[in-house]
């Protein structure tokens, strides 16, 4: 049987609303933290890995490129208007990450376990569930 994450449409990038709006900023957000943390199941673990544990692996320039990407999440935050210290919050998130990801080879297991996208996530949904409720999505 397959697991939920497995059956779970994925959002294509071109499918991604372009506005400004809360809705269209959610949507791209988790769209993006998708990306970064759950692309695909590793075999025999069952675990789900991302672009930002892939790339993490290339010794520096892979921590810079992850670095960028969870920072582009910081980035919708704060076209959201989202408070200073919640800012602070996901972009230390992102540099926690980024700067234990770059020790080489325990880097790489931090990366694995520390998901600082989805923490970023889960600090964007909490935000937009008490002030723009109507963009909370069911999800089956």
């Amino acid at each position: 049987m397959p697991s939920p994450m497995q059956t779970r449409p994925r959002p294509l990038m071109s499918d991604l609303p372009l506005g400004n709006d809360p809705h269209s900023v959610r949507r791209r957000i988790e769209a993006m933290e998708i990306l970064l943390e759950r692309s695909f199941v590793l075999p025999g673990i069952n675990r789900p890995v991302g672009l930002d544990a892939l790339v993490g692996l290339v010794p520096v320039a892979g921590d810079i490129i992850g670095m960028a990407m969870g920072a582009y999440i910081v980035w919708e935050a704060r076209n959201l208007g989202m408070p200073k210290w919640k800012l602070l919050r996901m972009a230390g998130n992102v540099a926690f990450d980024g700067v234990l990801g770059a020790v080489p080879v325990a880097g790489d297991l931090f990366d694995f376990l520390f998901r600082s996208n989805t923490r970023n996530l889960r600090i964007v949904k909490k935000h937009l569930d008490k002030h723009h409720p109507h963009t909370q999505v069911i999800d089956q």
